[in-house]
């Protein structure tokens, strides 16, 4: 690996690393009592809800993949989900979700167009759902920060121009082999989601999903025995990542605690609570994440390891893949 390639690693983990490190100096005296005072059994319902969002995620990308003709298992199809999380966790950029194109190419013969429709199609659903549920809790709330508006607006605002370009590009045919890849990989997205059926499916679990990634939160909250507003905790974790899905840091991690940290804030919550709140929550969700990626990987087999390698290392070639 290059020096180039270490820095793309290294610097952003470092910024990380820096970033919680600071959060959590910084209310060290009150760190400690906050930690006494918790109820652990709160944490086993966590990791449960966790596991559970798993399940369901799985369900909803096994749904996408079906609209675009491809077959796979509902097991392969978490853990597909599980290396690619497991890999944007270290790849900058969340490159690790190419790993996928790769991985349903492997088990079920799809093709790389495939692959990259079915997580555009996922993403897009994650941050508008996410966009309005933070649009629907704001007004609800008081002494809300002017910069959310922005951000959740920005976000809305773009993925309203995404639809229109997406459905602006019909009848289209180019012979230049790129722009007919591209035109393509717009008509598959279309073929996801186009349908009435389709919309509701896709809406209705991806809300289930980050209901369910709040209600993770909420709990941790309970085990520090902060009683915080479950609607307060929805808008943190939209925050957390609309500000998590700018890749400045590898998963988010550090810019994914500073902001809920800081919507938790809103409800009176101790600047300690909040920020070990933030800090556990992520924690659990990305110790699920490697849980079941590790696990994954064993499943597929060596030549899921070795994929995974190269991603850290020399980068993946169509060669990684092998009939």
């Amino acid at each position: 690996m290059n020096l180039k390639k270490i820095g793309a690693f290294v610097i952003p983990t470092i910024i990380a690393v820096a970033i919680i490190v600071y959060m959590l100096y910084s209310i060290r005296d009150d760190l400690f009592i906050a930690i006494e005072n918790a109820v652990p059994a709160y944490l086993i319902i966590a990791v449960l809800i966790c596991f559970l969002s798993w399940i369901l995620r799985g369900l909803r990308y096994k749904y996408i993949l079906e609209k675009l003709s491809v077959d796979i298992s509902l097991f392969k199809s978490i853990a597909c989900i599980f290396i690619s999380q497991t890999a944007n966790m270290i790849i900058p950029a969340r490159l690790g979700d190419l790993l996928r194109l790769f991985i349903i190419k492997h088990e079920s013969g799809a093709t790389y167009s495939n692959g990259l429709s079915s997580i555009v199609a996922e993403r897009f659903f994650d941050i508008v759902i996410v966009a309005l549920l933070g649009a629907v809790t704001m007004p609800f709330i008081l002494n809300v920060p002017e910069w959310f508006s922005t951000v959740i607006g920005f976000t809305l605002a773009v993925s309203f121009i995404f639809v229109l370009v997406i459905f602006a590009l019909k009848d289209i045919h180019s012979s230049n082999r790129f722009i007919a890849f591209g035109l393509n990989l717009i008509a598959e997205i279309k073929k996801a989601y186009s349908s009435i059926p389709a919309l509701f499916v896709l809406s209705s679990t991806t809300v289930i999903i980050w209901l369910m990634d709040s209600l993770i939160c909420y709990v941790i909250a309970l085990m520090f025995n902060a009683q915080i507003p479950f609607i307060i905790i929805v808008l943190a974790i939209v925050i957390g990542n609309l500000v998590k899905a700018v890749p400045v840091t590898p998963g988010g991690i550090g810019t994914y605690e500073i902001a809920v940290a800081l919507t938790l804030a809103i409800s009176g919550t101790p600047a300690a609570v909040a920020t070990i709140i933030a800090v556990i929550d992520h924690l659990v969700k990305n110790v699920v994440t490697l849980i079941g990626g590790v696990v994954s990987l064993y499943i597929f087999g060596d030549w899921s390891v070795d994929l995974m390698k190269r991603a850290f290392s020399k980068g993946i070639t169509k060669e990684d893949i092998k009939d």
